[in-house]
């Protein structure tokens, strides 16, 4: 009977505890750069709701994506580790079986965790070893890579299915579901959504397509690549009617993010639910018309890597600030491991704790931060084995996007198994206070090397490298010592 009684009280405290920890919401935009929000004064883009949030939540306003393309910076997200440390190189390149990710730490701590919408670790069948299931997710209703209108998706990784509707607004209903059936049982919901917008090929409902028809007489002679969504290869087309397609886009996210925190109010869970959006990397070629920054999607320079962030928590952040400390997708992890109470995976992580930067208590990064494109046809040249088989690595939810013929995604990672001196190449950078290195080449001498001031010059236009040799020196040595440490844990010195 005393044991019996020891195990009730138990199961008392650990409900009381989860019932005060607060819900945790992750959204993020598919390719959404920073300047394209109302709040950082785009000349077009209506994103009412963003802008609400910006505006009484946390408004970072020099947030990063941990890499300038997709599936990297999930991995960041995922991992609180820079991808290159687990061979998530680029878009396609899995993540790995062994790493360890929030969603798996959130559910020790009474969490029930929900992915919807892009993956794009890994297929989202069920037998995949990297799907959401397998890093964490009690539920999921995923695509391996991107969708439009009418998107193709896995529930639980089971058959691709075809939901008909605008695909924003498909995946925050089937979260607010799952967030109704976590509340009915008492548990806090961790629920991350990748929104498929705004990534091309674009499409739009009427009613928001209605909202920038003077676009195409705005910018009638310049043209950009992108997909076509009847044959699913490359055209070439007007970047004002491009433009009208993917603000639509990115309206219809913002719409949607508004019917969640509606929902939320409703239900009296908005005050003690953190809502973190931003987007995965800058905005691409097909997108570009107001950026102030360098640099688009793909490219380390401020425009490739700099999106919108904001932490919406009423619980907490009691009125709308915002801040200029530099923060990082791969800070996600720890940030929310430090809320919940979950010890930190006992590897090399890469993003630091921001609960004091939410608390108003940080007003300086106390670390830099890296970045890296390695360069991938340096793998295929060192004719490594496979980390996972082909079957493994086989996506099934197919999209408007042609790869070859195909029109699925399939997924690659490679052992690695030591580090040499050539491993070091590829574009990265480190940002160290309010200065940024720049060290740009394939080889092991760089084409060029950059320093610049983002506080005096955000548009990284006044290269100070030659002014400035110890800064230089100072910031390539850490950099190098960084990437040192990438390269350890690449070889799965971290699974050990």
């Amino acid at each position: 009977m005393k044991r019996i009684f020891l195990f009730l009280v138990l199961g008392l405290v650990c409900h009381a505890g989860a019932a005060d920890l607060p819900n945790i919401i992750l959204t993020m935009g598919d390719d959404h750069g920073w300047e394209e929000t109302g709040y950082n004064g785009h000349p077009y883009v209506k994103t009412p709701v963003l802008d609400e949030m910006a505006s009484s939540g946390l408004r970072l306003d020099h947030f990063y994506a941990g890499h300038p393309s997709c599936s990297p910076t999930r991995g960041s997200v995922m991992t609180g580790r820079h991808p290159n440390r687990y061979g998530t190189f680029a878009p396609n390149w899995s993540t790995r079986p062994e790493e360890i990710t929030v969603a798996q730490l959130l559910k020790k701590a009474g969490y029930a965790c929900g992915h919807f919408g892009k993956w794009h670790l890994g297929p989202v069948k069920k037998s995949s070893p990297t799907s959401p299931g397998a890093m964490g997710f009690d539920e999921w209703l995923s695509h391996d890579n991107f969708f439009e209108l009418d998107p193709v998706l896995s529930r639980n990784g089971g058959k691709p299915e075809k939901f008909m509707g605008e695909s924003s607004e498909i995946i925050i209903d089937e979260a607010i579901r799952f967030m109704e059936k976590a509340r009915k049982k008492g548990k806090p919901f961790f629920v991350v959504v990748w929104y498929g917008s705004p990534h091309e090929p674009y499409s739009g409902l009427p009613k928001d397509l209605a909202l920038y028809d003077d676009l195409p007489g705005k910018h009638p002679d310049k043209k950009v690549k992108l997909t076509s969504n009847e044959t699913g290869r490359q055209v070439q087309r007007p970047l004002g009617d491009v433009l009208r397609e993917r603000f639509a886009e990115i309206t219809a996210m913002d719409r949607s993010l508004g019917t969640l925190r509606n929902h939320l109010k409703k239900t009296g869970a908005f005050e003690n639910t953190l809502h973190w959006y931003c987007g995965d990397n800058g905005t691409p070629s097909s997108g570009l018309v107001a950026s102030p920054f360098r640099g688009q999607k793909g490219q380390m320079y401020e425009g490739g890597t700099r999106v919108p962030g904001i932490i919406e928590w009423p619980a907490r952040i009691g009125k709308g600030r915002h801040s200029d400390v530099k923060s990082v997708t791969s800070d996600m992890l720890p940030t929310l491991c430090a809320i919940a109470g979950v010890p930190l995976p006992k590897r090399p992580l890469d993003g630091i704790n921001l609960v004091p930067l939410i608390e108003g208590k940080m007003k300086r990064r106390p670390s830099p931060i890296y970045f890296w494109s390695y360069d991938t046809r340096r793998e295929a040249g060192l004719k490594l084995e496979p980390y996972l088989n082909d079957d493994q690595q086989t996506g099934t939810t197919p999209l408007v996007k042609l790869s070859g013929n195909i029109a699925t995604r399939n997924f690659k990672n490679l052992i690695h198994p030591k580090v040499t001196p050539g491993d070091l190449v590829g574009d990265r950078v480190a940002v160290d206070g309010d200065f940024k290195l720049v060290i740009r080449g394939k080889n092991v001498k760089p084409s060029s090397v950059e320093l610049f001031d983002l506080k005096k010059d955000p548009a990284e236009k006044k290269n100070l490298a030659e002014e400035k040799p110890a800064q230089v020196k100072k910031m390539e040595e850490g950099l190098n010592q960084w990437q040192h440490s990438v390269m350890k844990s690449l070889t799965g010195a971290d699974y050990q």
